[in-house]
């Protein structure tokens, strides 16, 4: 699939790192966005799966990496839920300045948080896919409650997620402990897909449906089987990324002339 390298600034005008897929053939009938989960980053394989399946039906997929990771610029030690949130509402205005703007946002794990909040903001999405997310970011808090502990008495901690040490700081934690996404789902009035496993140990699959539980029709649930959190083997990302985009055309279908 062709690929752009777009430039775009987050709100400090420090750099994203970020990759637009465009469909090998035609205009784009939608551009969407990918946020991924926490501390992934864009190239997780789960999301080029997903992205592969999308733009094979015509949707481009904008995939970027939060400030601090990846290849964005930043300290990601100063970064919290709330930055995510506005990383993924200037991606948004890139796309809208550029391009058209997006009508779907995809979510993984604290990024599917991060897209059912930022879509308050965007009048242009019609569809929101969460992937593995929690019902509350406070969840992540529960998960670091030991590197929690020590932020709270140092003022940050470290932690080593998937052979890499973070440094994370208290305010970091006070920022997940000050969001509260059930208002949000409930008013999202936006097409929602539920994406989650059984077998989910990171974030279980009572998180989901939850989500699905507070939010309003129109909203779709499918379970992800075997899958693990990240969606680690590739015919599960394949699987998610076929089911979105079947459930997408629904929402993003032209106008009948």
């Amino acid at each position: 699939m062709p690929t752009l390298i777009p430039s775009i600034k987050n709100a400090s005008g420090e750099r994203l790192g970020a990759r637009l897929d465009l469909p090998l053939e035609g205009k784009p009938l939608a551009y969407a966005i990918f946020a991924h989960c926490f501390t992934c980053t864009k190239n997780i394989k789960a999301a080029a799966h997903i992205s592969r399946s999308l733009t094979r039906q015509r949707i481009a997929v904008l995939r970027f990496d939060f400030t601090g990771l990846g290849d964005s610029e930043g300290d990601f030690a100063d970064t919290n839920f709330t930055s995510n949130v506005s990383d993924l509402l200037e991606v948004a205005h890139y796309l809208e300045q550029e391009f058209e703007a997006p009508k779907l946002l995809i979510g993984h794990s604290l990024g599917g948080s991060a897209a059912l909040q930022a879509a308050h903001q965007l009048p242009s999405v019609v569809g929101v896919v969460t992937i593995a997310a929690p019902f509350e970011t406070s969840h992540l808090s529960r998960l670091l409650a030991d590197t929690k502990a020590v932020a709270e008495i140092e003022g940050e901690a470290r932690v080593t997620i998937g052979g890499t040490t973070f440094r994370l700081k208290k305010q970091f934690f006070d920022d997940l402990e000050r969001t509260h996404m059930q208002q949000a789902i409930a008013s999202l009035n936006r097409a929602l897909l539920v994406m989650h496993s059984p077998a989910d140990k990171t974030i279980p699959i009572e998180n989901g449906l939850e989500i699905f539980a507070a939010a309003r029709h129109p909203k779709s649930f499918v379970s992800l089987d075997n899958a693990t959190h990240v969606l680690s083997e590739q015919q599960d990302s394949w699987y998610a990324g076929e089911v979105i985009t079947a459930w997408a055309s629904r929402w993003l279908r032209q106008p009948e002339s």
